[in-house]
């Protein structure tokens, strides 16, 4: 995505955890009790997609509470790129988006028919909308728009760390969402979507899937694996977090900070190389550009949102925002080393004037109403006003952005059933890729969900940075392992380590 896209906002929302959350009760099961059986879902009417006729789409209908099986029911759109070699088909492959709140369909959209060479067609593709985003049943928390800008919903500490106006806005944002976004938003949970992928299952008439999730999809993956083990064929998690039950979404988002700082030197590198021109070189050698970054955000701290003619400025913290979200892929580095040269050739004068980059609200509501409903967050302001203090000190990139309240504090109902716990219990069918610096989901947070998986998984570390690992990177010694797991069933007897 540009910087100021929507799809450019997917992978960054996404977490903070690369997004941020807000409100309710979970509609999903209590821990202690088992959600009432469903009747199997019909199957799936397919059509052509309206604006992909190679592609089918489809709609299914699953519960809003699996604890009212025959309550009101909701959307799931669901689209689907066949295998042009029926003799070769072994099943279903599902991407399972990341996020939370990341569209599937437009995933499809973009990898599919390339998915579908490397795999040889052995697979019908299918991907999905999760419920509240997309093609599927809308969520929406009434939030206007100043509050869906990227610095809000990942929100940044003022200038000095100072976390006021973060509480203040956690706090109203978590009220709308529990006032406006109703049953839809309490429904949000990585249980509830793993329910959901069950019922896509049943509606495709297979009896196991295999599944690539990316991001926040890796812990849905983990989850459906662990809940139905019986029911998975082949999984690749590609840029897993870290799974530990205790935190989660709050987890993830504190990984950003550490995150940040793998992924940093890439940029540093790039921007300091001798063959860029005048209006990418950010310094001199790699080492001095980190100092001219900060120095140049400080700088900015002193300059209000908005300028004398209305227009929007480039604030220390639209800086910072717009570094994280760059370090996602190589391909950003050039706008981000161009506005940096500019906005320090400014000097006292006026910053560049920038168009911030804002979330949907349907994105910002399924990304809160996950992360809050998933598990339960600290209560007390000082407890983050002392997180932002320590979290600042030791990642500065980040500013404590990672470490800051957000409406999970502020939430208006408890979650109703504890998150799943990854353990080595099941099939040895599970493949991990992940890149050495991420700038979201960092190698060490993967590591932990290795580590929960024990034998049921092998790890396959890619020396590369960005976010999202196979496909992506060019990184022939990944790619070729993974595509293999996927076609053959094969896995590395050990984690493997790609240069």
């Amino acid at each position: 995505m540009s910087m100021t896209s929507r799809k450019a906002l997917a992978p960054a929302l996404a977490l903070a955890a690369c997004a941020a959350g807000v409100a309710a009760t979970l509609v999903a099961t209590p821990a202690q009790a088992a959600p009432a059986a469903a009747a199997k879902p019909p199957a799936l009417a397919w059509a052509p997609c309206a604006d992909a006729p190679t592609r089918e789409c489809a709609d299914l209908s699953v519960p809003l509470d699996y604890r009212d099986p025959k309550g009101r029911s909701i959307g799931i759109a669901v689209s689907r790129l066949r295998s042009d070699r029926p003799e070769a088909r072994r099943g279903t492959l599902l991407l399972i988006p990341g996020g939370p709140g990341g569209s599937g369909r437009d995933w499809l959209g973009r990898v599919g028919e390339r998915l579908r060479e490397e795999t040889r067609g052995v697979y019908d593709i299918v991907s999905f909308d999760p419920r509240g985003v997309g093609g599927s049943t809308r969520a929406d928390c009434g939030l206007d728009r100043g509050d869906l800008e990227i610095t809000k919903i990942r929100p940044w500490p003022a200038p000095g760390g100072d976390i006021s106006g973060s509480i203040a806005a956690a706090r109203r944002v978590a009220e709308s969402c529990a006032r406006v976004g109703g049953a839809l938003i309490r429904s949000f949970s990585t249980a509830n979507e793993a329910r959901d992928i069950d019922r896509i299952r049943q509606a495709l008439g297979e009896r196991k899937l295999s599944a690539w999730g990316v991001s926040y999809g890796t812990y849905v993956g983990a989850v459906y694996a662990q809940k139905y083990p019986d029911r998975v064929d082949r999984l690749v998690l590609d840029s897993s977090l870290d799974p530990d039950p205790s935190r989660v979404g709050r987890g993830w988002t504190a990984n950003i900070a550490v995150a940040t700082e793998d992924r940093f030197p890439d940029f540093a590198r790039w921007a300091a190389d001798p063959a860029r021109d005048a209006r990418h070189r950010v310094a001199e050698r790699p080492e001095d550009v980190r100092p001219s970054v900060l120095a140049l955000a400080e700088r900015l701290d002193r300059v209000p949102e908005r300028g004398p003619d209305g227009t929007q400025q480039l604030t220390g913290n639209r800086l910072r925002a717009r570094l994280q979200m760059a370090l996602y892929d190589d391909k950003a580095f050039p706008a981000l080393a161009e506005l940096i040269v500019s906005a320090r050739a400014a000097g006292e004068a006026a910053p560049p004037a920038v168009e911030p980059a804002y979330g949907s609200p349907e994105e910002a509501a399924t990304l809160l109403g996950v992360l809050c409903n998933d598990v339960r967050w600290p209560r007390s302001p000082a407890s983050y006003e002392r997180a932002v203090a320590v979290d600042r000190l030791r990642y500065p990139l980040t500013a404590g952005m990672p470490a800051n309240v957000m409406p999970c504090a502020f939430w208006k109902n408890d979650t109703a059933e504890k998150p799943v716990r990854i353990t080595d219990e099941g099939p040895s069918n599970i493949l991990m890729v992940q890149n050495l610096r991420d700038p979201a989901t960092p190698h060490s947070g993967a590591l932990r969900m290795r580590e929960s998986l024990g034998e049921r998984a092998r790890m396959v570390s890619v020396d590369s940075g960005g976010h999202g690992a196979y496909l992506r990177r060019g990184n022939a010694c990944g790619d070729r392992i993974v595509t293999a797991f996927l076609t053959t069933g094969e896995r590395p007897e050990r984690d493997v380590l790609c240069r």
